[in-house]
């Protein structure tokens, strides 16, 4: 369907609507054309399209701005009335804001064209105030249209100032220490760089048409920088870091980043070729239209500080600040700087900005967002530069801004798109990191293990693991080789065992690394000749009694009275456990089956936290070869209220497993699982309460409402010698009384759930404040046990260097003996990391537990942040002690982003 909606779309698209070609002066004239001839139809329809296209195919504004520029010359009104819109958007207050309300409105209309013109037409599409909901995308957006707008003569370049000093005005006030609110530095910061990413746009036209305005502004900037804070990645960074005082003193935090490149732009003249500034072939017809105001804005009031300034309610406040003015990207330097062409400074910053947006805003159509992400209007080759980008979005900490899968899927569609040239950059990407591992964050590590295993699983498992061979050689407990065997790990889980061995057939030793191939370990097998015992008969009568279909109720009679008092509730347990295991072990479906007829039976017997850690124990034995099913089977029992979460805590920190710690994910994911099923369920509660008073509101106004007018129609009642006559209809008299009850009712119960629901979440918070407690203690306990002292590692370099400074304390020992032990003269190798030779990895067992359970400490600590610093006064008091090791401390503070000298 071709149609001035598909016109508007498809701008700067080299496709059929345009003819082909891909000249944007012709695109601007076609389109310029359609939409001056609908005006007069369609202009009420045309109008938030557009302005839709525009804040949601960010990399192609200046084509709208030119458009717009244009229309002008034509009808005034029209365009005035998009200004408008664009100043409603920023600021006005409407229901509803929020960025997944209009993410996929575009996705959806290129994939379908018809099914955008009836989403336009039935969809009532609320804009809402970006400014004071704190929507950084929506601002950043208008703020880049609105520069646009000012070069296409629409709005004047005054205008744009006041805007600009408006937000500068804000941030300098806000990092003042007397009058703001320096918790909120993340706002301030946001302003700033919502400023200097116009520039890029607009930076010419204003120096050319106010140059005083804009020179006032960028000294403003510079002052705003000389006063804010240097901003820390410590918690955030893709590697593992020590403090702060260890880094360089010159390196530059992201705002400080771009501005120096701004001032290498405007040294150079703004002169730039990745912006495409298409209102310059237009330009003599452009400065013949009239320019419109845009009015003042204000920015949001910030909280108040807090009333008692401590370590602890700045630290809250700089927490909440951080989460809604979120640092877009942290770059991730994955190849040398000669694969990346030699750009100026700011070209590095527009193609992310380009290759950011259409990330956002097509991540409902993966498809679309591959063939925009190729396309872009740069003049050089980008390819190195956007895998950059994608992986520095999938590892980004503490989450990424969407699904990890979704960049599975871009990274594939881009592969297909791009198969000559990105499928080599992914695997040199791959490799890259691969060579970094030992120093990645946990987290990173463990979402790259994730999206690997995905991503070859798409590609026929092919990868030359002979180049990774060599990680045999290493000790069992280093990076490279838990990576290894952990990617061949979830290659089985989404493939099957004979598939992924045959994958790896050019390196055949590798089968070491993968995961056992047997079934399950059914205790009581009758298979292979096992010896049978009186556990095998109560097992075969369990069965029969679960296939015969007995309820639930009977096979725990026939447990408290045929098999505790014999055998004991210890064997009990163990026969229960081991039989419906195997009986729900074809597949998840039978799994879910036994759980949901016989839970009640698992309950009875396991109605404390000792019972419930032997039926972990049970799981983890019957799932001896299977991760996957034991981490699957675990949680669906904690789901289930079979096992609790304690139970779970205090399974995976007891001493069988955390011999594993460093050398396998199992006993994390378990872990995982469980802290991220409790978290989930108090999320959902905060929802459900969230939309019960919305409920609640509005049915006390219907109450209100109905009980109003039932009052009136009472209040016609008059008197007749003595009695009371209805003035009304008797009917509707009824209808209103009826009405009033209802709403009364409805009342009544939507309050009753809501209090329900609050009582649930005060319960469910107290459980995950003694659960977080109960977490760090065990932590703190089991790393007290093995890090080393302070005076010998009171880093995590120091810590990392532990065993080579062993190593040459023993090499200085053997020096004068090296002549009797070699005849030759040469000095033997050193025999180290279980007798092995070494081959690159210097860090011993030991030390490498406690590096890994740090990172682990680290990464739950940055997860669940939110819920943490509601906790943190008991923390401190229970846990943080002066008593605790410093490598401790720093990892739960850097995962909360807590400076470590506020201890």
């Amino acid at each position: 369907m071709s149609s001035w909606r598909t016109i508007l779309l498809r701008i700067g698209d080299k496709c059929p609507e345009y003819n082909g070609n891909s000249d944007f002066k012709e695109h601007i004239e076609i389109c310029y054309g359609v939409l001056r001839r609908e005006l007069e139809y369609s202009g009420d329809d045309i109008l938030p399209f557009l302005l839709q296209c525009a804040e949601q195919m960010p990399h192609k504004i200046p084509l709208y701005g030119t458009v717009v520029g244009l229309l002008n010359l034509e009808n005034e009104e029209f365009v005035k009335n998009i200004v408008e819109n664009c100043q409603t958007n920023l600021q006005m207050k409407r229901e509803n804001d929020h960025d997944g309300a209009w993410i996929s409105m575009i996705s959806i209309g290129l994939a379908n064209l018809a099914c955008m013109h009836s989403v336009l037409l039935d969809s009532d599409f609320d804009e809402g105030d970006a400014l004071d909901s704190g929507n950084c995308n929506r601002i950043r957006i208008l703020m880049r249209f609105l520069a646009v707008l000012m070069c296409s003569k629409v709005i004047q370049p005054g205008s744009l100032v006041v805007v600009f000093e408006t937000l500068l005005s804000s941030a300098a006030t806000t990092v003042d220490e007397e009058k703001g609110n320096p918790s909120w530095q993340a706002c301030a910061d946001f302003y700033i760089t919502c400023i200097l990413s116009c520039l890029p746009w607009g930076g010419a036209e204003l120096v050319e048409q106010v140059p005083e305005e804009i020179e006032r502004v960028m000294v403003g900037v510079e002052a705003y920088l000389s006063i804010r804070r240097h901003i820390s990645d410590i918690g955030l960074s893709f590697f593992e870091d020590d403090d702060d005082t260890e880094r360089s003193p010159d390196e530059k935090d992201f705002l400080e980043d771009l501005w120096g490149r701004i001032q290498v732009l405007s040294s150079n003249g703004w002169k730039l070729e990745s912006v495409p500034r298409p209102h310059l072939s237009f330009e003599a017809q452009l400065v013949a239209g009239r320019s419109h105001d845009f009015g003042p804005l204000s920015c949001p009031e910030l909280p108040d500080p807090p009333s008692t300034l401590s370590s602890i309610t700045c630290g809250k406040q700089r927490h909440d600040a951080e989460l809604k003015y979120p640092q877009r990207i942290r770059r991730l330097n994955i190849f040398p700087a000669n694969k990346i062409e030699d750009l100026q400074p700011i070209d590095r910053f527009i193609a992310e900005e380009y290759l950011l947006d259409v990330l956002f805003f097509f991540n409902g159509c993966r498809k679309e967002c591959a063939s925009y992400m190729v396309g872009l209007p740069v003049p050089f080759r980008y390819e190195y530069l956007m895998a950059e980008t994608i992986f520095s979005q999938l590892l980004l900490l503490p989450q990424p801004p969407f699904k990890p899968m979704y960049y599975t899927l871009v990274i594939i569609d881009l592969c297909k798109a791009l198969p000559g040239a990105f499928p080599a950059v992914v695997a040199g990407a791959v490799r890259a990191l691969f060579e970094k591992i030992a120093d990645l964050d946990m987290e990173c590590r463990t979402r790259l293990i994730l999206w690997f295993s995905h991503h070859l699983s798409n590609f026929q498992f092919i990868w030359p693991w002979e180049e990774w061979a060599y990680v045999l050689d290493l000790p069992k407990w280093a990076p490279q080789r838990v990576f290894v065997q952990e990617v061949l790990e979830r290659e089985v889980r989404l493939s099957y065992w004979d598939k992924v061995k045959q994958s790896i057939e050019n390196a055949p030793a590798l089968e070491e690394l993968l995961p056992p191939k047997g079934g399950p370990s059914f205790k009581y097998s009758t298979e292979d000749g096992k010896e049978r015992n009186e556990q095998h008969s109560l097992s075969l009568e369990l069965s029969s009694m679960v296939k015969g279909k007995q309820v639930a109720r009977e096979v725990i009679s026939w447990v408290e009275e045929s098999v505790i008092p014999v055998h004991g509730s210890e064997v009990a347990l163990r026969v229960v456990a081991q039989t419906l295991l195997d009986i729900g072990s074809k597949s998840f479906t039978h799994l879910i089956t036994v759980l949901e007829r016989y839970g009640q039976v698992i309950a009875k017997i396991c109605n404390d936290q000792d019972k419930q850690i032997m039926l972990i124990d049970e799981v983890s034995s019957y799932w001896k070869n299977s991760a996957q099913m034991t981490a699957l089977t675990i949680d669906r029992m904690m789901g289930y209220r079979l096992i609790s979460n304690f139970a779970i805590v205090k399974w995976v920190l007891s001493a069988e497993n955390i011999e594993q710690f460093h050398t396998s994910d199992r006993p994390w994911e378990i872990l995982r699982n469980a802290v991220s099923k409790t978290y989930n369920r108090i999320s959902d509660l905060r929802k459900e309460i969230s939309s019960l008073k919305k409920n609640l509101a509005s049915a006390e106004v219907v109450a209100a409402k109905t009980k109003a007018d039932l009052e009136a129609a009472e209040s016609k009642l008059t008197l007749v010698d003595g009695e009371p006559v209805l003035g009304e209809n008797p009917v509707r008299l009824k209808r209103l009384k009826s009405s009033a009850e209802r709403a009364k009712e409805e009342e009544a119960s939507v309050r009753e759930s809501l209090e329900a629901k609050e009582a649930l979440l005060a319960r469910a918070l107290n459980e995950n404040e003694a659960l977080f407690l109960a977490l760090y203690k065990n932590f703190s306990n089991v790393l007290m046990e093995r890090l080393p002292d302070t005076s010998q590692a009171g880093t995590l370099r120091g810590l990392k260097t532990i065993q080579a400074a062993d190593e040459m304390a023993v090499d200085l020992e053997e020096s004068s003996t090296m002549d009797v032990d070699n005849e030759n003269g040469r000095p033997q190798k050193s025999q180290t990391n279980g007798g092995k030779e070494n081959i690159g990895y210097n860090v011993g067992e030991k030390e490498q537990w406690c590096l890994s359970t740090l990172g682990y400490v680290k990464a739950f600590s940055r997860q669940y942040a939110s819920e943490i610093w509601l906790y943190i006064e008991k923390l401190d008091a229970e846990v943080l002690t002066e008593d605790v090791h410093p490598l401790f401390r720093k990892a739960v503070y850097a995962g909360l982003r807590r400076p470590i000298n506020e201890g």
